[in-house]
């Protein structure tokens, strides 16, 4: 498309169009800005757009060594600081948002000239979003505790700081691989995560049927346990019986996307069944659940804590290695029966990393057949530990 429209527009025409598009759109942003300011306020709907050709012009003629980009950008980089350094002398309190999109807009003149369109316009629209959003995104702090944000913290530790680092190779004979083992933590943490924010948008909001769903996804043990407790103080056992039943059908949809992560081949075995039993036991949860009118019941109740604990992450990592040494030994001496076995006693235990562990096993380790027959009875032991422990905190 773009050789097409040069064949009538010259190429340069169509990067200073779009330079002057993306910088006037982040200068108007900031004109409306203005308009709300009682004191000073740098640039505008004129400025933007200027800073943007400028800095298009002098990457033009820089060539490959951006000498006088650079010689510019340290130019545009003082006059912000005087901008902002004015900006404190005049106003109570005085942010730096409008002078650091004036150096976005410098970027995006240079990127545009050295056709990374893609880079300057998502630059340009976060800009955008970033400015424009500023009311909700203040409100969002109020509402986000600093024990959220720690959270958050520690997920990209998990991901970003600890991952890349992790050797991805095997070792002994068990072919322990470390990335991979991590990269469990990294799965199990990331759907726990998503289910535990989900809990807290909602505020624990839709009644207690709904936060077994997303409890169940989260962690159906813990859910269970959770909702057998608050059971005790209630009159309508019929709701959270229901409720624990779709936190453990959860678990079969939890466990599907887990394995699909790690082996498409073994998720394509028991994805049918598992979700045969996790839509039956939602389904028939809700039916259970509204036998006593629960389903009128819309009040707020107690969510499982936080998933994201460092200490249980390395548990986890720990077990996982633990777990997969065990299902190598007992494929290796003890064939299917002591594969079953071994599913039959952890599963009963934490199901998360014996499932995972036969999901990167390799075919000549473990068939897929035999994987899946394993995983179905280690899913099926946990959920009997479930009964046993909702039984004991009822």
């Amino acid at each position: 498309m773009l050789e097409e429209l040069t064949r009538l527009v010259p190429l340069d025409a169509i990067k200073i169009a779009l330079v002057l598009v993306l910088s006037s759109f982040i200068g108007l942003e900031r004109e409306e800005h203005k308009q709300h300011v009682a004191g000073y306020a740098f640039g505008g709907i004129r400025t933007f757009p200027l800073i943007g050709l400028f800095s298009y012009a002098l990457a033009l003629v820089s060539g490959p060594g951006l000498v006088p980009w650079t010689v510019g950008l340290a130019l545009i980089g003082g006059l912000m600081i005087v901008s902002y350094l004015h900006k404190l002398t005049t106003a109570e309190t005085a942010g730096i948002t409008t002078e650091l999109s004036a150096l976005a807009t410098y970027l995006i003149g240079a990127l545009v000239q050295r056709e990374q369109f893609w880079i300057a316009g998502t630059i340009a629209v976060l800009s955008l979003l970033l400015l424009e959003l500023k009311t909700a995104l203040e409100g969002l702090t109020k509402r986000v505790s600093p024990g959220e944000i720690l959270t958050a913290a520690k997920f990209l530790l998990l991901t970003v700081v600890i991952l890349p680092i992790v050797p991805n190779q095997e070792f002994t004979r068990f072919h322990l691989n470390p990335f991979k083992t991590w990269l469990v933590v990294v799965a199990v943490s990331g759907v726990s995560f998503l289910s535990y924010l989900l809990q807290r948008t909602l505020g624990g909001r839709g009644g207690v049927f709904l936060s077994g769903i997303l409890g169940g996804a989260y962690s159906s043990t813990a859910t269970t346990v959770v909702l057998a407790r608050q059971s005790k103080a209630q009159p309508n056992a019929d709701l959270f019986s229901g409720s624990i039943l779709a936190a453990c059908g959860m678990m079969y949809a939890r466990l599907s996307i887990l394995v699909a992560f790690f082996n498409l081949a073994l998720a394509a075995k028991i994805a049918p069944a598992f979700a045969a039993l996790a839509l039956g036991a939602v389904l028939v949860g809700w039916l259970v659940s509204r036998a006593s009118g629960g389903a009128k019941s819309s009040e707020r109740h107690k969510l499982p804590t936080n998933p994201l604990q460092l200490k249980i992450a390395f548990l986890l990592a720990l077990v996982f290695v633990v777990v997969r040494v065990l299902t190598n030994l007992a494929s290796d001496y003890l064939g299917k029966a002591g594969l079953y076995a071994l599913a039959l006693v952890i599963g009963a235990v934490d199901v998360d990393p014996f499932v995972l562990g036969l999901a990167q096993s390799k075919s000549t380790e473990v068939a897929a057949g035999t994987a899946a027959a394993a995983i179905f009875i280690a899913a099926a032991s946990n959920n009997v530990a479930k009964a046993i422990y909702a039984y004991a905190e009822a």
